[in-house]
């Protein structure tokens, strides 16, 4: 029942908020985060490690994503430009005559590029069969 008080001839109610029972509340909350915080462990992630190849490839294709996301295929000396549809037929036909896996495709992609272009050019490459596919960086100085 909310507080009376008296004044003159009529009573009235007090319209304030009684803070004790919250602060009460936000103090034991408190206590019990600062207890529980330190016994919950962090969650770990695995990363994969990357290590040299055990061997060199013999032979490395170059696809390359310029600025204006044009695609070439550089092979030995040949350059051609071509469109992401055709990309995989090209780099399976410069691997032909090889040894499955001997041919690496790199790929060398413009600063600019957005990124989920050369997401779709290395996606293409893997669901047409192509083993190695790697990603072009240049070592920072």
């Amino acid at each position: 029942m909310p507080a009376v008080a008296q004044r003159g001839r009529g009573r009235r109610t007090m319209n304030e908020i009684n803070m004790v029972p919250f602060i009460d509340v936000m103090l034991v909350l408190l206590i019990i985060f600062m207890v529980t915080a330190p016994l919950i462990t962090p969650s770990l992630i695995d990363l994969p490690t990357v290590g040299k190849a055990s061997r060199k490839p013999d032979k490395v294709v170059e696809v390359l994503v310029g600025k204006d996301e044009a695609l070439q295929l550089r092979s030995g000396d040949k350059t051609q430009s071509l469109v992401l549809n055709d990309i995989a037929p090209a780099v399976l036909q410069a691997q032909s005559g090889e040894a499955p896996g001997s041919v690496a495709v790199v790929i060398s992609a413009d600063r600019n590029v957005k990124y989920e272009t050369v997401v779709k050019v290395m996606d293409t490459l893997q669901r047409n069969g192509v083993q190695r596919v790697g990603l072009s960086v240049q070592v920072a100085r």
